[in-house]
């Protein structure tokens, strides 16, 4: 499928149409720049002028955790964020953080390399929670089987929920975020994913397992959007920081640092340090249903002054994997998925129907809107 010749592209960043939600102004300019220049920009000043706030929230997190073995949590997925987060808590912040990474039977051999050398000169132990992959096969079939572009929630809900779960055991009263509005300002359209329902929510997985043979998951942990949004946080008092925002910081900046002081290796693309969302966002929803993640990432880094709109465009008329790339992971998935690379084209060629499942959308839609009128929510989501 491509549709890239018949979108409308926002004349500042390089977001299109293929977000039904996208609208113009009389200038061309979409609306994700124009909502960050209303509600993000004034806030966010690209890090500059956050110091005491910022020094205010590490002296409370150094203060409950003391006494403690770990003051704080980290999800350390080896993705770009997270390992420059962890860099500045350990070097910069005097922060002693509870590192875990949950390995889904995902990985590729540069993020485990990345995760290895990191902690090792950090002196940091890192914890991996390594998934039933069986059971984590059996889900990825089941979402695989809705024909919907969002295929990676089983991997997201479990990092979600471990991360909240060892949190909880462990009484800290922090978890360290990577998400930061310099790299991921634009959030993926929420039109590319109608009738699905939201990563975080118990509800519609359970209902694509029902629904499509994924049978039942004896190890897997669930949480759900209550329990993350509002459990956690106002009953247990447990707080998700996003630090990255109160610092200033560019991607070129955060990947010099860690190749430079780590050896770390440099992913072509956000989230290739994962065989399957490589595969997913290099190839399955750029030739299946014409979307291309990149716009979204590319225009985080246009908005905020990073690179300019046509150095975006340049890149954009490259697809993000070559047809041997692509035909390798191909080949690699349906072999993990324990199915033949017919069953899996059958999958890549059925047709695309909107199914609807339950899900807890509608909490989550008003969690979201508060959370955003509230200033607890920095990123562009339509």
């Amino acid at each position: 499928m491509n549709t890239v010749n018949t979108l409308r592209v926002c004349r500042r960043c390089v977001m299109d149409t293929s977000d039904k939600m996208l609208t113009f102004d009389e200038n061309g300019i979409c609306s994700r720049c124009r909502e960050y220049e209303k509600r993000i920009a004034p806030w966010w000043t690209h890090g500059v002028g956050h110091e005491q706030t910022l020094n205010r929230i590490l002296h409370e997190v150094r203060s409950l955790g003391k006494g403690r073995e770990y003051d704080c949590i980290l999800g350390l997925s080896g993705g770009l964020d997270s390992c420059y987060l962890l860099h500045l808590a350990v070097t910069q912040w005097n922060l002693r953080p509870y590192v875990l990474h949950v390995d889904a039977g995902w990985n590729l051999p540069a993020a485990e390399s990345n995760i290895r050398k990191l902690c090792g000169k950090l002196g940091v132990e890192l914890h991996v929670k390594h998934m039933d992959f069986d059971e984590i096969r059996q889900m990825q079939l089941a979402f695989f089987r809705t024909g919907h572009a969002g295929l990676d929630v089983p991997q997201d809900h479990a990092f979600i929920a471990q991360v909240d779960s060892m949190a909880e055991a462990l009484g800290v009263k922090y978890i360290l975020n990577g998400y930061n509005i310099s790299t991921e300002l634009v959030a993926n359209p929420a039109s590319w994913y109608d009738g699905a329902g939201p990563s975080g929510d118990k509800t519609y997985l359970l209902d694509v397992m029902k629904r499509h043979g994924g049978g039942r998951t004896k190890q897997y942990l669930y949480t759900t959007g209550f329990r993350h949004k509002f459990w956690l946080p106002y009953i247990k008092g447990v707080k998700t920081l996003t630090l990255l925002n109160y610092v200033p910081l560019t991607k070129e900046q955060m990947t010099d640092t860690l190749v430079n002081e780590y050896g770390l290796a440099v992913y072509r693309q956000k989230h290739f340090e994962n065989l399957l969302t490589k595969f997913i966002d290099g190839w399955w929803l750029p030739t299946r249903f014409g979307y291309d993640i990149r716009r979204a990432q590319l225009s985080s880094l246009v908005i905020t002054g990073q690179m300019t709109r046509e150095e975006a465009l340049e890149i954009l008329k490259t697809p993000p994997l070559t047809d041997e790339e692509a035909a390798a992971l191909f080949s690699e998935v349906a072999r993990r998925l324990d199915i033949s690379e017919e069953a899996l084209t059958r999958l890549y060629t059925m047709p695309h129907i909107r199914r609807k499942y339950r899900s807890q959308n509608l909490a989550f839609a008003l969690g979201i809107r508060l959370y955003a009128l509230l200033g607890l929510d920095r990123r562009i989501r339509q």
